[in-house]
Parts: structure tokens; C-alpha cells; sequence
């Protein structure tokens, strides 16, 4: 997906970099573009528009990082085998799919295909199981309801 990608280049970073190493980048180049280090008034504006841009790329990279989904792939599992699907939607090779648990995840590079045949099969739910849930990059974009 050309977002990942794009995101990558912007810290330097290639897709087996690790957690620590995301992190000890977006430190350095947060100091190297952070507003308050610039004088004249254009170049704080385009360092505020550049370390946007960077706590931006880092937050979504550690999103879908292997540490990141191994780290709540319990929960993962759990929501894509006893929570029903929702509802789904799809924009530009990025599927998002709600539960009725109340999370959602976003799956990229999902090619069109995918997406028409998950509208038209008989159980979604069946189809997202067998065919995208454990092929496609993803992140959590809404947390699970918390039980009080």
C-alpha cells in the first residue's frame, strides 16, 4: 500500500525495522524537527507540517509493527472468531471491518476481488476467516468496548 510505503520512506525506515528501532528514529527526527528549534517564522510552520507528519508515520508503523499485533493477537483472535461482523467497508485497497464487539480493523492492500467476493458470499463472516483476516496487514482502529 502506498501509504505504508510512503510512511516508511519518511523515517527511513524498510519493513523489518522493530519496535525499538521506529522509536529511537522518530526520537531523532523529532529533534531534528521539532518547531520550537527554528527562528524564523516559515520554518517553524513547515516544521510543525514535517513533525505532524512524523508522529503521524510512527504511530501508524507501530500500529501494524509484528511486535504491536503479536502483542494483542489474543484479543484479535478473539474478536474475528466469536464476534459477528457488522458492518465493512472499502476505499482505495483499505477494508475496514466493525464487529459487533465494537472494534474494527483496517486491512490494506486488500485487492478489489477480495472485497466483492466478501460482498457477495453467503456468510461473510465465513469468507473474512478463510480469506482476509489472516492474509492481509491490519490494525485495531476502534478498541473493544470496556466492560465496567
Amino acid at each position: 500500500m502506498k501509504k505504508i510505503a510512503d510512511y516508511r520512506k519518511l523515517l527511513g525506515v524498510d519493513k523489518n525495522a522493530e519496535l525499538k528501532d521506529l522509536k529511537s528514529i522518530y526520537r531523532n527526527l523529532m529533534k531534528d524537527f521539532h518547531p520550537d528549534k527554528f527562528q524564523e517564522e516559515q520554518d517553524r510552520l513547515d516544521a510543525e507540517v514535517k513533525s505532524k507528519d512524523i508522529i503521524e508515520a510512527y504511530h501508524f508503523l507501530v500500529s501494524i509493527a509484528p511486535e504491536t499485533r503479536d502483542k494483542n493477537l489474543e484479543t484479535y483472535t478473539q474478536t474475528t472468531t466469536l464476534s459477528n461482523i457488522q458492518d465493512f467497508e472499502f476505499k482505495q485497497q483499505v477494508l475496514v471491518i466493525h464487529f459487533y464487539d465494537g472494534s474494527s480493523y483496517e486491512y490494506f492492500d486488500v485487492p478489489r476481488a477480495i472485497y466483492i467476493k466478501l460482498v457477495n458470499a453467503d456468510s461473510p463472516g465465513r469468507f473474512a476467516r478463510r480469506h482476509i483476516f489472516n492474509e492481509y496487514a491490519y490494525r485495531n482502529t476502534v478498541k473493544m468496548a470496556e466492560t465496567a
